[in-house]
């Protein structure tokens, strides 16, 4: 199986991504874990990642392309491989097809921005243990303090409203393109195209993936 996985911030696709994993015996490529492992290593394309990245740059597709290719040669993608926020934008999805990197199937876990907003700005942190808790779906015992040590929670700025509204319009422009890209190729017999509504139980979300990928 190898499978695009696409869906907003906060839609739930890292928990979803792992019963995909575990199903189908496959890897899940995730292009940020490869760029720290390319610079880790210090590559030829990790060298030229970590320069861009320092001067506080974003990271070419040619680089990204390099080590996609490099990443599903190992043993590991021989079952297939699960990408996980990549393609990004049009020019990428365009670049995997002229490296021939094969694709059986996109899931697309459709969940609406006013969601996202209040799952992701309802978010709060206890740092120091790295607790989580949700001000509707996972309160704190006491409003605003850690359950175990009553220190104070935060919100991060990446879960700031603002942020949050901030990056869904990103995914908006660059990514939601992909989505009438692939089901144009599902229509035209090339790939299954799976969407699910990412509104519910994560269990719930789990076999509609795995009803729309077995079908």
């Amino acid at each position: 199986m190898k499978i695009i996985l696409l869906g907003g911030p906060g839609a739930g696709k890292g928990t979803q991504a792992n019963f995909i994993r575990e199903k189908y015996n496959i890897p899940q490529i995730s292009t940020g874990d490869m760029l720290r492992a390319h610079v880790k290593a210090g590559t030829e394309l990790g060298k030229a990642a970590k320069k861009i990245m320092d001067e506080g740059g974003l990271v070419s597709d040619n680089i990204i392309m390099g080590m996609v290719k490099e990443r599903i040669k190992e043993d590991d993608c021989k079952n297939g491989y699960l990408f996980d926020g990549f393609p990004r934008t049009i020019p990428q999805a365009e670049a995997m097809k002229e490296a021939g990197i094969e694709i059986d199937a996109v899931v697309e876990i459709d969940v609406p921005d006013e969601e996202i907003i209040k799952r992701m700005s309802g978010r709060r942190v206890h740092l120091p243990s790295g607790r989580t808790y949700h001000v509707v779906f996972n309160p704190p015992k006491v409003e605003g303090k850690d359950d175990v040590t009553g220190e104070d929670l935060i919100q991060r700025d990446d879960d700031q409203e603002d942020t949050v509204k901030e990056r869904l319009q990103v995914y908006h422009d660059q990514t939601e393109p992909l989505i009438e890209l692939y089901s144009k190729e599902a229509g035209a017999g090339k790939l299954k195209y799976v969407k699910v509504n990412g509104v519910g139980s994560v269990d719930e979300i789990r076999d509609s993936i795995f009803a729309g990928l077995d079908s």
